[in-house]
């Protein structure tokens, strides 16, 4: 079969709904045809065209919006109907992505004098290719055969088959018999003037071969109605319940243990369990679900490296970057990753931190003491993986098709020197060492709270690697004092200008005084713009404000940056990097994208346009920002609940509502002029408002 070669599909105009393993792109006019668009499920597009028409001619929509699992369109049929200016035929319709499967909702009514007489069709277009074929633009030409089933079509491939069944019955199924992929569902209708009509289609893909990660949703698992956040200013509100929408259906369940869930990385390019994107999400959402971080952390934990294995990347102890249902081929990159794929430097350490934080947030204790083993795996691949002459973490693609840089910043031109050239591998990141302090010191307080050896080990290499970023990843340039992003291959600080020393702060690697030098240069005018912070200095010659990782924003980077600070004790440092995040949401329908572009266009936050969206740790920087907002720090095993709000109220007034301590909620009231009050917790508990 032969395949039509074209580009990357960009996103930036897509309807995007998700739930699960499941995902429907359409263009803004609803349709379904287009490169990017179709239903993908198990990373698979198996519906790969969907239009409606009434008497031959589509619809026009007027409204649209997407929120979790749903795209709702509202349009008309301005063939039918009365004469003049005015539309009198009304279609809406609402697009639900349900457990491996597409549920559409036709309600049509018609305003006219008389009643309408009209024909609704549904056009479809079968589809079968991998993900990988659909971000490269390398479809086959056609889709499998569609054939007729009672009530309905069907087609079928090695990996699914796909049914469209409605109600009512379709009076009519037509297949095209040039192609054979193409086909038609009809019904013809009476239009009563207020009366709807409405046509249910069901579009469900059922798996018939069994792959590598056959994740389920576990969005129907979790409940978060009780997590509630009213301010002053009702973008914050409406952020958080978007977000929290969002998330709730990227959630999916662990195919070896479906008992626990995880957040997939985003859609529709990573919908799968991620180490390093899961583990952030699952961090950030604390404050609302401790289950969700146990998930995670279990879920990482039964595919913790046991061996070396130079192909997939795997080493004894380490914590995998991805899980995929079959190998993942770039070619323009020449990239190929295994299903299975540890690639990352950062993912084991960010591993132990989580659980140290899950562990403060009340995770019970007999799930922490489980994992214990899992920790000491991953402590000890950190201190082998700085066992070098530059005794510091660092990474270097040995297989030719991997990743080249294996951080967070993951594109091949992401780490750059002052003078905008790219940096020679291997590469020692500096938030992958930040992290491994952090990771050290939380993995010391949990074998000191259970009684187990180690600990003193854990603090000594944390505070060598502490002194090893002050003494390496220290520069200047004329503004001052700042961390180089990295150390290159040749001995040399990658000094280009970036945000990744925003994730060192609060990682317990920096002093107050370095702290406050890297929060100085992050809120600098070269690195923060009006939505947020630069992944590259504007000074940089290679600058690209559309570029992945050369000056995009991203919007878990910020809030990353936004906790640190707040960890520092310099929360108004960060207020205008938490206002620009809801400024950016709300202009973009509070769906918080996985990045955009450096610069804005008329005050509007411009699109990168191959963007995932929703985005786990985009959506669940929403929480971050709350608990900035608030200072929010929980510590169940000392009894004790920190809140440090955010002053000047970048809000206005603040109430949430649903949050956690262990298994208790509890709830905190900041007013217009800066009073806290807090309840629901559980007697003994020490609050400490500063």
């Amino acid at each position: 079969m032969t395949k039509t070669v074209g580009r990357q599909p960009w996103l930036q105009d897509a309807q995007i709904s998700v739930f699960g393993n499941a995902t429907a792109l359409c263009d803004p006019d609803g349709r379904m045809g287009a490169p990017g668009t179709g239903l993908l499920i198990d990373d698979r597009l198996v519906l790969g065209g969907l239009s409606l028409a009434l008497d031959d001619e589509a619809i026009t929509v007027i409204a649209k919006s997407s929120t979790g699992a749903v795209t709702s369109l509202w349009g008309c049929a301005r063939n039918v109907g009365d004469h003049g200016p005015d539309p009198t035929v009304e279609v809406h319709v609402r697009r639900e992505v349900v457990a491996g499967g597409l549920r559409e909702g036709l309600r049509i009514v018609s305003r006219a004098a008389d009643t309408v007489a009209a024909t609704v069709t549904l056009h479809l277009v079968s589809a079968s290719a991998e993900l990988t074929d659909v971000k490269h633009g390398t479809l086959p030409d056609r889709g499998p055969q569609i054939h007729g089933i009672p009530a309905g079509l069907a087609w079928a491939d090695e990996r699914h088959r796909t049914s469209v069944t409605s109600s009512p019955a379709p009076e009519q199924c037509t297949i095209d018999d040039t192609r054979g992929d193409h086909a038609s569902l009809s019904w013809p209708v009476e239009l009563a003037q207020g009366v709807p009509v409405e046509i249910t289609i069901d579009i469900a893909a059922d798996r018939t071969t069994a792959s590598l990660f056959d994740a389920d949703p576990g969005g129907p698992a979790v409940d978060w109605s009780d997590f509630v956040v009213t301010a002053g200013d009702q973008r914050l509100s409406k952020l958080v319940s978007a977000a929290l929408a969002d998330l709730r259906c990227l959630l999916l369940t662990d195919p070896h243990a479906p008992q626990d869930i995880f957040a997939a990385a985003g859609t529709p390019w990573y919908l799968t369990l991620f180490g390093r994107d899961s583990l952030w999400a699952a961090r950030m959402m604390l404050p609302v679900d401790i289950e969700l971080a146990g998930g995670t952390l279990r879920a990482l934990a039964r595919r913790q490296g046991r061996e070396v294995t130079p192909e997939t990347a795997e080493e004894p102890g380490k914590i995998l970057h991805e899980v995929r249902r079959t190998t993942f081929v770039d070619a323009v990159h020449g990239m190929q990753l295994p299903p299975v794929y540890y690639g990352t430097v950062d993912a084991t350490a960010l591993w132990m931190i989580l659980l140290h934080d899950a562990w403060r947030q009340g995770l019970p204790g007999e799930q922490v003491r489980d994992l214990l083993p899992n920790l000491r795996a991953a402590l000890a691949w950190n201190i082998a993986a700085a066992d070098n002459e530059t005794g510091l973490l660092r990474y270097l693609d040995t297989t030719g098709h991997g990743l080249s840089n294996q951080g967070w910043k993951d594109s091949g031109d992401s780490m750059r020197h002052r003078d905008g050239a790219i940096a020679p591998a291997p590469i020692s990141l500096l938030e992958a060492q930040a992290y491994a302090v952090e990771a050290a010191l939380g993995a010391a307080e949990l074998f000191d709270a259970f009684g187990l050896e180690g600990a003193p080990a854990a603090r000594e290499f944390a505070t060598t690697l502490a002194e090893r970023i002050r003494e390496r990843f220290w520069v200047h340039d004329e503004e001052g004092p700042y961390l180089a992003m990295a150390i290159d291959g040749d001995g040399a600080p990658v000094d280009g200008v970036g945000s990744n020393m925003g994730h060192v702060l609060g990682t317990g690697a920096l002093d107050d005084a370095e702290a406050a030098a890297t929060i100085r240069r992050l809120t600098s005018p070269d690195l923060l713009g009006e939505f947020g912070i630069g992944t590259l200095g504007r000074s940089n010659p290679a600058y690209n404000p559309i570029g992945y990782h050369t000056g995009s924003v991203w919007t878990h980077d910020c809030a990353i940056a936004l906790l640190g600070m707040v960890r520092h004790g310099q929360a108004g440092a960060g207020m205008s990097i938490a206002r620009g995040l809801v400024d950016c949401a709300a202009a973009l329908d509070y769906r918080a994208p996985e990045l955009f572009a450096g610069e804005s266009t008329g005050g509007r936050p411009a699109p990168y346009p191959a963007s995932c969206r929703p985005q786990a740790w985009s959506a669940a920087s929403a929480i971050a920002i709350v608990a900035a907002v608030l200072g929010l720090v929980v510590d169940v095993p000392g009894r004790r609940v920190t809140l440090t709000p955010m002053r000047p109220a970048s809000f206005g007034p603040v109430r949430v509502a649903g949050l956690r301590f262990g298994r208790h909620r509890f709830s905190v009231d900041i007013d217009a002029a800066g009073r806290v009050g807090v309840a629901g917790l559980p007697d003994g508990v020490e609050v400490d408002i500063r």
